[in-house]
């Protein structure tokens, strides 16, 4: 999985901008999405009364998680030079559950240097959104899904339009974006409805802003980051809830894991799950995504 290079650069810009407006607020970063986080809902993709055992990991030498630099806001430079975002919050959090932390590290490299590097044993983790396809899963261990991001619909707030959806989008004009899986399970979801197919995101919500389609349907993630930007005009907000599947998401964002460490995959397993118990996942969710994607 992973973002446009236009996409991410949009998203890079916002966050470095919200890290800096946040640091200059009492409550340092945490006081920014905290303004948001009270109406939002975190997802939650563990049962509660699942248990999974604590595995014994201290003949486990090292644990580097390999990630990138240019997937905000899930891994990005701030303005101070530093590393951060989700992802890297998220693998020292993994990190701290299963009390390894002084074997624990993190480096950047270049997406297309992160297999080449897993290969020649420089990490034994990739935590950068790289997809468990048939081929990926027959070179890694993947940990469970910690995060889908959903597909949403956007309209003009004016408008009023919200659930059912379904009424919604067969009664007006939704538009799309040419080639997107979003595009093509909104046609087959609705034959029926109204539609116009645009060659970028930006077109299709320029298009909503100027009225020339009611609804755009697309992924939670950039919708968000363009419903909080000067670029939206305050015009919109999404409309309905999330969509969630696997014509949609795939199979969602997880941990690779280096072939044959299937133990590391379970401890990360095990982390994930006593991080949402805690309510450590739902911390670093609202920090990174304040307007939520759910």
């Amino acid at each position: 999985m992973r973002l446009s290079t236009t996409i991410s650069r949009i998203l890079l810009f916002f966050f470095v901008s919200l890290f800096a407006i946040s640091s200059l607020l009492p409550g340092g970063m945490g006081s920014v999405p905290m303004a948001f986080a009270q109406s939002q809902v975190v997802p939650n993709f563990w049962h509660p009364s699942e248990r999974i055992a604590k595995p014994d990991l201290s003949n486990v030498q090292r644990l580097r998680f390999l990630t990138t630099t240019d997937f905000p806001p899930f891994n990005f430079i701030d303005r101070n030079k530093r590393l951060t975002g989700f992802h890297v919050d998220l693998a020292r959090a993994i990190c701290s559950e299963l009390d390894i932390m002084p074997k624990c590290q993190i480096q950047a490299l270049p997406w297309d240097e992160l297999q080449k590097a897993m290969e020649d044993g420089e990490g034994e983790a990739i935590i950068a959104g790289l997809q468990a396809t048939s081929d990926n899963r027959e070179k890694y261990e993947f940990s469970r899904p910690y995060l889908h991001i959903p597909a949403r619909f956007v309209a003009r707030t004016a408008d009023g339009l919200g659930e059912p959806m379904t009424l919604a989008a067969v009664r007006n004009r939704t538009g799309l974006v040419r080639g997107s899986v979003h595009a093509d399970w909104f046609r087959t979801a609705y034959p029926n409805a109204q539609t116009i197919t645009y060659e970028t995101r930006a077109q299709a919500l320029d298009a909503l802003q100027r009225e020339r389609v009611d609804l755009v349907f697309s992924d939670a993630l950039s919708l968000s980051f363009w419903l909080v930007s000067e670029a939206s005009k305050d015009c919109c907000s999404f409309a309905g809830g999330p969509y969630i599947g696997e014509a949609l998401t795939g199979p969602g964002l997880m941990i690779a894991f280096a072939g044959g460490r299937t133990e590391l995959a379970a401890a990360a397993d095990y982390a994930l799950k006593q991080i949402n118990e805690k309510g450590v996942f739902a911390e670093l969710y609202l920090r990174y995504f304040p307007l939520g994607l759910y």
